[in-house]
């Protein structure tokens, strides 16, 4: 399942990230803390969504969303 198809406050471990080669961008989640292994919560969901990773929140857009696979 995709970060989008997430329910609201529950925990979830990502277990890929898919950015299709794009080295820039996977670093910089890598940076947030976004990366296989790690624990992620969506809080809120609206146009984008917002997450939280290590005690800190982020502002994901659905592109990005649909790029980190989760599992329970």
């Amino acid at each position: 399942m995709t970060l989008n198809e997430a329910e609201l406050g529950k925990e979830y471990t990502i277990t890929e990230i898919n950015v299709d080669g794009d080295e820039e961008l996977e670093g910089f989640l890598f940076s947030l803390g976004c990366y296989s292994g790690e624990k992620i919560t969506v809080v809120d969901k609206k146009r984008n969504l917002v997450v939280s990773i290590k005690d800190a929140r982020y502002n994901i857009d659905p592109d990005l969303g649909a790029a980190i696979s989760v599992g329970v």
